[in-house]
């Protein structure tokens, strides 16, 4: 009986130093992906000749789109080589007569009803049929999608229009972080975040593990007709990002980019509350079914994995006294150490090392947000959105 049990505890333990083994195996992985992945510059003295159509859909977004556009019209990209268009996504405030408004004064800006590009009696239209409206309006060559509770920088299309011209890219990703935090909670989605650009950023490195942000995205308007738009994929109410690299990345895997630029950064406002928290962590979980490369699948596995492996100890304790108290605090120096070293690398590339002051509570609410969200994502189908409920 002895050495059952002392066989069952190092299986045990062979397990816990897997687990530990493969959670540094990927944040080192994203270290040195982000650390070679080149910066971009706009080269000296260029030009640009391309065309930009930029798509924004708005739903309910009269607090934020007047700041919106207006960060859109201070670009250092010349007016008359981008147009803006506004999708009025069935709001119920007043986002359409600002969009009208502002569109009064600018030339380039377009305020558009989707209702009015709809068939009557249609099937509910989300995020996605909005750009795909704004895309067949398009008079520009080249697409940019961002939302319109988003801030962007004077040289955000300039930096986009330079490495596209140079790269002829098929789709660029570029970064999003959040920004003017007002409460612990959203000061921990602002680190969260920093680290998400992080792996972002490594997954281009590496030709693996694919992620982006729709609220920072650019690809060519002939790309997105060539791979079907979101055809096989407009089901979804979330996906216009991802799962349309995906699908682009699947036809071109070369001609898939991050673009590595603190200017290029697009900012908006973390969720306000836990609600708001978890209403949009379920809708980036509701895709992770439908990833083609199942090496993030794997990746976010691990990440699950090992934070619930820190519970359980914690909670077999009870049972097994320090030995598992010695076990959770293994995992945990590991995953904090990791998350440590990584995390401040991406505070310091962005500016945010402020951040890092609240370190120690953003990991404890790092661990409580996986084994939730990640749990409750295998159950809950149906979340709200806008003021819809989706799936």
């Amino acid at each position: 009986m002895a050495a059952w049990l002392h066989c069952c505890m190092v299986a045990w333990f062979g397990l816990v130093c897997g687990l530990a083994v493969a959670y540094i195996f990927i944040i080192s992985r994203y270290i040195t992906g982000w650390r070679q992945l080149p910066a971009w510059s706009i080269p000296s003295g260029f030009s640009p000749s391309v065309k930009i159509s930029v798509i924004v859909p708005a739903r309910n977004e009269a607090a934020n789109l007047p700041a919106c556009l207006d960060s859109i019209s201070k670009q250092t990209c010349p007016a008359s080589l981008f147009e803006v268009i506004v999708l009025d996504d069935h709001s119920t405030d007043g986002t359409f007569p600002l969009a009208q408004q502002f569109a009064q004064a600018h030339p380039n800006v377009r305020a558009v009803r989707l209702a009015d590009h709809l068939p009557p009696g249609g099937a509910p239209s989300f995020k996605k049929k909005a750009i795909e409206t704004g895309i067949t309006l398009a008079t520009g060559e080249l697409i940019v999608t961002t939302d319109a509770d988003c801030i962007v920088q004077p040289d955000w299309l300039l930096l986009l229009a330079s490495f596209f011209e140079e790269k002829r890219a098929k789709f660029i990703a570029a970064p999003v972080n959040f920004h003017q935090e007002k409460n612990g909670l959203q000061r921990f989605s602002s680190l969260d975040f920093l680290g998400m650009m992080g792996i972002t950023g490594a997954g281009f490195q590496h030709r693996s593990g694919l992620l982006c942000n729709g609220a920072n995205l650019a690809y060519p308007k002939a790309v997105f007709y060539e791979v079907g738009g979101f055809e096989n994929i407009a089901h979804l109410a979330s996906g216009d990002d991802m799962l349309l690299l995906h699908k682009i990345a699947a036809r071109w895997p070369g001609g898939v980019f991050f673009l590595k630029n603190r200017n290029a950064t697009v900012f908006t406002e973390a969720p306000a509350d836990g609600r708001a928290f978890v209403s949009q962590r379920l809708r980036w979980a509701s895709k992770s079914t439908s990833y083609q490369d199942k090496r993030v699948t794997l990746a976010l596995g691990v990440v699950f994995l090992l934070c619930w492996a820190i519970v359980l100890h914690l909670l077999l304790a009870v049972w097994w006294g320090w030995l598992a108290l010695a076990f959770a605090a293994f995992l945990l120096v590991v995953k904090s150490t990791a998350d440590f070293i990584f995390l401040r690398e991406m505070a310091r590339y962005f500016g945010r090392p402020d951040l890092m002051k609240s370190y120690l509570r953003s990991q404890c609410l790092h661990i409580a947000y996986i084994i939730g969200v990640g749990t409750l994502a295998n159950f809950v189908k149906r979340y709200e959105w806008k003021g819809r409920r989706v799936q």
